[in-house]
């Protein structure tokens, strides 16, 4: 057989090998949206349960530093769960952003698998033993009962005494108070404008021009503060309201005109939830899975 035919075979054999893994590869699970402390795809969890738990999960932030997050889904297939685990807190970035100590932990119901994914710095407080011996003994046993929101809250309490047991930088909750009270640089541009827009007229017809100004100015960075207890941001949030109440019309159409805001309505301060990533991602496959 001649070299080009050989090399032709080769190839083509070489090309049907590659075609399950490039299968797979296309049809991996995307990474959902951390929308919260504990998320349930699966429906099982009740939202007394969940709002249970994400109140211990929070609780465990703000005493240790440390982000500890729940995800409960029907499956990881085609991926096993800890290749599935490690690309989601990856992706995630969970735990403080110069620290790196996040945990996630991920239960497959269908599949009838958990797994505890602990980041780097984390390891020495929760071994793979350690992580082990959480789902062995604290998720298991609930599990194989049905009581998944107990396995789940007897993991999170076997994880915060590791955590606590560990020589970790004091938290802050700056930061994470803002992410909390679900407030955004978006969300707040959007209440300036509509809000200012309808409020500044009302108070300059009954106030007049410069003290409707500076009470608009003073409640507007008072209530920036209290939303993301940023002094600089309060600070412009102010001065911009207080801009925009001394330009406005004085009339009932405020800059719009008389004409109101459209088509769109409501929004309010977005979506629910109110968590975010404190940027940290720092995984290295350290945990341990198990099935019950």
């Amino acid at each position: 057989m001649p070299l080009a035919l050989y090399i032709r075979a080769l190839a083509a054999i070489f090309l049907i090998a590659l075609n399950p893994l490039y299968t797979v590869a296309q049809t991996v699970l995307a990474v959902p949206t951390l929308s919260a402390r504990a998320i349930d795809q699966t429906h099982t969890l009740s939202s007394d349960d969940l709002r249970a738990l994400n109140g211990q999960l929070q609780a465990l932030e703000e005493k240790t530093g440390t982000q500890v997050v729940i995800l409960m889904l029907p499956s990881t297939a085609p991926e096993d769960i800890a290749a599935y685990a490690y690309r989601v807190a990856s992706d995630w970035k969970i735990g403080r952003r110069d620290i790196g100590d996040g945990v996630l932990v991920v239960v497959a119901k269908n599949d009838r698998q958990m797994r505890i994914e602990v980041a780097r710095t984390l390891e020495g407080a929760i071994p793979d033993l350690a992580a082990a011996r959480i789902i062995d003994e604290h998720m298991v046993p609930h599990f194989r009962s049905g009581d998944y929101a107990g396995g789940l809250s007897a993991a999170i309490a076997q994880l915060s005494a590791c955590i606590s047991a560990e020589a970790l930088p004091a938290p802050t909750h700056n930061s994470q108070a803002s992410a909390d009270k679900g407030i955004d640089l978006q969300s707040l541009a959007m209440f300036l404008f509509f809000g200012v827009t309808l409020l500044a007229p009302l108070l300059r017809s009954f106030l007049g021009r410069f003290l409707a100004s500076a009470v608009m100015g003073g409640g507007t960075g008072l209530l920036a503060y209290w939303l993301s207890s940023s002094v600089f941001l309060s600070s412009v949030a102010g001065g911009v309201a207080l801009v925009l109440t001394l330009l406005s019309s004085g009339k009932g159409g405020g800059f719009m005109g008389g004409g109101g805001m459209g088509g769109r309505r409501g929004g309010g301060f977005g979506g629910a939830g109110g968590f975010s990533s404190g940027g940290g991602g720092s995984f290295g496959g350290g945990g341990a899975s198990g099935r019950w």
